[in-house]
């Protein structure tokens, strides 16, 4: 009998706690709103007069926009890269070249994630149309041409050029002095000791 009695007062004391939550009123979720409606200068801003100056703002950025893609639209970039005689490039063309190679031509502001590339790198020569998308549903294409390095100088395997590997090899055999190469294999003997 005591523990239903028990069991009963804590059924009661948890229902009217329960209650007294439900019917906490809290100013911001449910007042403010009401008044937002009501009274701007007191409780919020006015709703139509939030949505002008919402609009007036992205037609700001709509625009700015549509004048960056205008400096860009249609521009025809030529990259030239290392290439092997089949036409595989050395490395590959991305939208970091992209857009530093666009915006030293067209004076623009393009960055790299606004560069678009959906079948990835480009790792062939050859022109390839893109899209640079400029935000706001404003969109500008480009075309793309990679040719491989008009040189005189051959290619090696890996992608450098022979002439400069040459050339550097030279400056560093001028720089040292005949008798080094010995003391230097000494040196050398003696590090690994």
């Amino acid at each position: 009998v005591k523990m239903v009695r028990s069991l009963r007062l804590l059924f009661v004391v948890l229902a009217l706690t329960t209650l007294a939550r439900a019917q906490e009123v809290r100013f911001n979720r449910d007042i403010r709103p009401i008044l937002s409606n009501k009274c701007f200068f007191c409780h919020g801003p006015d709703e139509k007069e939030r949505k002008a100056d919402l609009l007036a703002a992205h037609n700001e950025k709509v625009a700015a926009s549509q004048a960056r893609a205008a400096k860009v639209e249609g521009a025809s970039l030529t990259i030239e890269v290392n290439a092997s005689d089949e036409g595989k490039l050395f490395g590959s063309v991305g939208t970091r070249e992209i857009a530093d190679a666009l915006n030293a031509q067209a004076g623009s502001d393009v960055s790299k994630a606004e560069v678009l590339m959906p079948h990835g790198v480009i790792r062939d020569l050859g022109t390839t149309e893109l899209t640079i998308d400029l935000g706001h549903d404003v969109a500008a294409q480009i075309t793309v041409n990679v040719v491989g390095l008009q040189s005189a100088a051959d290619v090696s395997a890996d992608g450098s050029i022979i002439e400069e590997v040459d050339e550097s090899e030279a400056e560093v055999a001028d720089e040292a002095p005949e008798g080094s190469e010995d003391d230097s294999s000494e040196g050398a003997d003696e590090a690994e000791s």
